[in-house]
């Protein structure tokens, strides 16, 4: 953690440009910019059964569609049954 004390007839302009200066020079913001999206790799398993969700959901809505019955209520109804 970056601690920055005001001195002694330190005006606020200096100290926050002082502030700053310590964080950039930390490597906190660049690393933090770096990770800031990073999402951690999911487990075979996790992977595996989120696929496995998506194609039974799209074989329903396949079968939805050819029988004409398809539509953003029945797609709510399919995502609650699985």
């Amino acid at each position: 953690m970056i601690q920055v004390r005001k001195k002694e007839r330190e005006t606020a302009e200096s100290l926050i440009r002082r502030f700053s200066r310590r964080v950039q020079q930390s490597g906190v913001l660049r690393h933090v910019r770096k990770t800031r999206f990073h999402q951690p790799e999911q487990s075979r398993i996790k992977r595996r059964e989120e696929a496995l969700y998506k194609v039974k959901i799209r074989k329903e809505i396949n079968r939805l569609k050819k029988l004409g019955k398809f539509d953003d209520e029945a797609l709510r109804d399919i995502k609650k049954k699985m």
